[in-house]
């Protein structure tokens, strides 16, 4: 191998181990590291992603983070926000997807979230006010809890109703979130029925028992349940009817199916026993009903 092939030969070794290093990078801690938040409400997921500053010593808001000025509610890409159903944030319809999160601070008493529907922005590089999808007025409050890095967080969880919150420093935002769980639980039901297996009469029960409440389904959920008994008979499907026809004051019919849920009761009585004590209670206020 002559002299000028050699050293083309190790310049390209060399290329080759330079390439090799530069692919190589080293995971370092990150001054505004990454976080992920996760909540079901109702039956609702809704998960923010997010980059997490610190104060350092610095005034955050009307400082670090203008007034007048759209802030990216975090650090490095934009904040991403993810609702995997349609659903309310202060009053206002938000459809199913995922969001950029971004914050418009005017003053000490009056910001604005906002969500647009591009995913992809760093920052604020990008933005597009067109992509807006929502611009939601919210009320900065003074905190005594100082919160030396940004923090999003869900309190007050109910059945279908929960606060999405972001912190920093001694101020705090709140968004009000509203699911509607009953068009949920409908899609749900709708589903779990059309994909029973021929055995399966627990899936029918569960979604007569369900509806107990709502009297507007009493019809389809009387078929629920006789759909559940002609699959398979037991204590806890006729429980559920007894229950159904209490609810419509038909406390004869009631107390009968009661009646039969303990007589078949004996098959399984180790499951029973859960049920045993209502049931025996029911029956012997329904009895005395007209």
């Amino acid at each position: 191998m002559n002299r000028f092939i050699r050293s083309l030969f190790v310049l390209f070794v060399i290329t080759l181990t330079w390439a090799g290093s530069a692919a190589a990078q080293v995971r370092l801690p990150q001054a505004s590291p990454a976080a992920m938040l996760r909540q079901t409400v109702g039956l609702t997921d809704i998960t923010v992603n997010y980059h997490a500053p610190s104060a350092r010593g610095r005034q955050v808001f009307g400082s670090l983070v203008p007034y007048g000025e759209l802030w990216r509610a975090g650090a490095n890409e934009a904040t991403l926000v993810t609702f995997q159903d349609e659903l309310f944030l202060n009053n206002e319809r938000v459809p199913a997807g995922t969001y950029s999160f971004f914050i418009f601070p005017q003053n000490d008493s009056l910001w604005h979230v906002v969500l647009n529907r591009d995913t992809t922005l760093w920052g604020l590089e990008g933005y597009n006010e067109l992509d807006d999808v929502a611009y939601l007025e919210v009320k900065p409050t003074k905190t005594s809890d100082f919160k030396e890095t940004m923090q999003f967080s869900f309190t007050d969880i109910s059945t279908n109703k929960a606060k999405l919150n972001l912190a920093w420093e001694n101020t705090m935002i709140s968004l009000n979130i509203e699911t509607d769980i009953e068009k949920k639980a409908l899609e749900n039901i709708d589903y779990a029925l059309s994909n029973a297996a021929d055995d399966d009469w627990y899936t029918w029960a569960q979604c007569a028992e369900y509806m107990l409440p709502r009297k507007e389904h009493h019809q389809k959920a009387l078929q629920w349940i006789n759909k559940s008994i002609a699959i398979k008979e037991n204590f806890y499907n006729n429980w559920i009817k007894a229950k159904l026809y209490a609810y419509n004051k038909e406390f004869q019919m009631a107390a009968s199916l009661s009646a039969k849920a303990m007589e078949l009761g004996t098959v399984e009585p180790e499951t029973y026993q859960t049920y045993a004590k209502q049931i025996e209670t029911a029956y012997s206020e329904w009895k005395k009903r007209k």
